[in-house]
Formats: C-alpha cells, structure tokens, sequence
C-alpha cells in the first residue's frame, strides 16, 4: 500500500515537473556580433531571458559564421533554427510583401498599433511558414555612402551613370531604374576589402553602422535626403511556436512589442550621435534640395511598391496589396 502511495506521489511530481519544463528556442542573426543591429537583437534576448526566466529561454547559436546569412531563412522556415534575426528583403522571394516596410514612412510601433503587424504575421505563416514577432530597429533610413564627390545634374539630381554601387536585393532595383547605376553584387561581409580594392565607388547603407564595420575609412560623403526604411525582423518556425506554452508566447511577444519601441528609440538617437562623429571625422554631406531631393525619395519608394505589386501578382496574392499600402503609409 505504501509503495503503491509513494509511486503515485513520484509519478505526480514527475508529472508537474514535466509540465513546467523550460522551453528552448534556438536562434541565430545575419549579421556579426559586433553590429549594433545585432546588438539590438542580443539585448531582446537578453530581456525575454531574464522576463521568462524557468519559462522560456532563447539560445543564441551564432550568426553568419554558424549559418550563411542569406540562407538562415531558409533555415528558419525549414526548423533548422527556431529563429532568426534578419531583414526580410533576404526573403523577398517568398514574402514579396515585405517590401510593404522597406518603403513605409512609418515605424515598428506605428504599424504595430494600426494593426499593420498582424497583417504581416498572418502572410508571413501563409506563405513562409513562420510567425512574424516584430518589426525591430525602425525608424532609421538608408543613405548613399561614396568614395568621391558625387556629380550633380542643372537641376541638382544625383548623377550616378557610370558608378559602381554595391548591390542589395533592398535597393538594387532604385539604384539601377532611377540612378542609372551598375550595381555589384557583394556580401556586406566583403564590403571593406571591396572598398580597399576600388572595386566599388558608393554604397547604400543605414544611419549607422557605418563606423562599427570601419567602412568610414573609404567613404568621406553622404548623400542625403535619406531614403526607404530598415526591414529588420524576427521570424519563428511556427511549428515550433506552436509547440511553445502559452505563458512563452506571451513573454516573447510581449518582449518584441517593447523592444519595437525601445529599439527605434535607442537607435534614432543614435543616429543623430554617429552623423555628428562622422561630421568631426570629415564626412562631407551632399544634400540633394527641393524638388531634386523630393524625386529621390519618391522615386525610391515608387520603385519599391511597383517591385512588390510585381511580385504579388505573380504570386496571386493582390489582395494584400491596398490593405498594406493603407498600413504602411502615412
């Protein structure tokens, strides 16, 4: 009879202790551990870490040295990795719609509130398979870094025929439609050495980051107005989000509304602060006025819908057309 309480009571204990175990979700980012965008995406797991303590738990397996950045999408979608830090241009194949974030003029809480966010989730699981956390590290634009003063037109638009821009599957098609450039296809990883050579004369890239990767060693001008917007995200495999408590899903999610906003605060700000150390390191910035800059910015953004329209009609899913237009648009 006491045996027979005893293994009840074991069986019991076992039971709740099962039922409480931690979940685990393995993680990776594209770009290197020193970026700041990759340092935005260690502090989130370090928040939902510490918030979900015995609950749930991110493990951080690397970045592009543990999976190449351009196929840990693919990685995520396939429950290779559980989740991946990334823009969602290396996915644009699959979920044309992400461009609706490169060319948005608003930020991760704005279209989090509009409801924006939930739209995007629900086509990323449809088509991707993966459930779409956030929009992190908006708010921060893309600008035109160079090698040599750039020319300038009678009208005053950027001159570009001619030039080597290094390509991104963000910007390939503005560079080329609207500047008229050549566009080179290289790894950001191989960016500086790119530079070293002369391979490439200009380069887009964000707000920041430039000083991190050392790249302000080879590029003393900025051409401004600055334009389209970071598509910085984290996607989940949706198995294993599914398969997750949900007191998890809540701490992750949670986490991510929180940091949507946390992080384009801290990375506004900083922006402002490294434009103001490139200023005392010689950057020279060629402002593009009036109805120049205007065409520029448009232009940008144009190319960018168009893409997607493109693409969405290939794929046969129009009907998310106008409905993101109207969330990712003032």
């Amino acid at each position: 009879m006491k045996r027979s309480i005893l293994a009840a009571v074991t069986a019991a204990i076992a039971f709740s202790g099962a039922a409480k175990a931690e979940d685990v979700i393995t993680a990776t980012h594209v770009f290197p551990a020193g970026l700041i965008y990759t340092k935005s995406f260690l502090e989130y797991v370090d928040k939902v870490n510490e918030a979900g303590e015995g609950v749930v738990r991110i493990d951080v397996r690397g970045g592009p040295e543990a999976i190449g950045m351009f196929e840990q999408p693919a990685a995520v979608r396939d429950g290779i990795v559980d989740m991946v830090y990334t823009p969602g241009s290396f996915y644009g194949g699959t979920v044309a719609e992400k461009d609706a974030l490169v060319a948005s003029n608003l930020t991760g809480p704005e279209a989090r509130e509009n409801g924006g966010i939930d739209l995007l989730n629900k086509i990323h699981q449809d088509k991707m398979g993966v459930y779409y956390l956030g929009w992190m590290d908006s708010g921060i634009q893309f600008h035109l870094y160079m090698t040599e003063e750039p020319e300038l037109d009678e009208a005053g638009n950027l001159d570009m025929s001619g030039e080597k821009l290094r390509g991104n599957p963000i910007f390939n098609q503005f560079f080329t439609d609207y500047l008229d450039a050549q566009v080179l296809n290289i790894p950001s990883t191989e960016l500086y050495t790119a530079l070293q050579r002369g391979t490439i004369s200009a380069t887009g890239w964000t707000s920041i980051g430039l000083m991190d990767l050392s790249w302000d060693e080879y590029l003393p001008y900025r051409v401004d107005p600055g334009f389209f917007s970071t598509d910085l995200g984290v996607i989940v495999n949706l198995e294993s989000w599914n398969a997750l408590s949900d007191e998890s899903k809540k701490i992750l999610q949670d986490v991510a509304i929180e940091h949507e906003k946390s992080s384009m605060e801290k990375l506004v700000q900083l922006a402002k602060d490294e434009f103001a150390e490139l200023d005392k390191r010689g950057q020279t910035v060629i402002t593009l006025e009036g109805e120049a800059g205007e065409n520029y910015v448009n232009a940008a953004r144009e190319t960018t819908w168009n893409r997607m329209r493109e693409q969405m009609e290939a794929q046969g899913t129009m009907e998310n057309y106008e409905p993101l237009m109207e969330h990712f648009n003032k």
